[in-house]
């Protein structure tokens, strides 16, 4: 079983930069990426960026394209999300997955383990 915990969440306000973090414990950790999510109150949960483990290929949702860059550190076992010129449409519950099946899938159901999600709040 994979744990993964966000951080890095908070109020803000508008233009301004969050980093969230997601660090990932439990069994050996080798998945094949890592994505993050958005999802507001009954809402549908809504890819936002996702990156390989074995390399750095990245890819982004259109909110995020030109303003957000996911990363990692694959010897500590965590990525993060940096968020810049951040807007009040950005205000949601952030949640970090992992993928173990090889695919490069933007859909939710393709990833297994969630962490509890992170709130952001960009106030105008």
């Amino acid at each position: 079983q994979v744990q993964l915990t966000e951080s890095g969440g908070g109020l803000v306000q508008a233009g301004d930069s969050l980093r969230l973090s997601c660090a990932a414990s439990g069994r050996t950790f080798n998945p094949y990426g890592m994505g993050w999510f958005r999802q507001g109150s009954g809402q549908e949960r809504m890819f936002v960026a996702r990156i390989l483990w074995k390399d750095d290929t990245t890819s982004y949702g259109d909110s995020a394209k030109g303003r957000f860059a996911v990363s990692k550190d694959r010897a500590n076992n965590i990525i993060y999300l940096q968020m810049n010129n951040l807007k009040p449409d950005d205000t949601d519950v952030y949640y970090c997955a992992s993928a173990s099946r090889p695919g490069w899938r933007t859909s939710p159901s393709w990833y297994e383990d969630w962490g509890q999600g992170t709130q952001v709040t960009v106030s105008s």
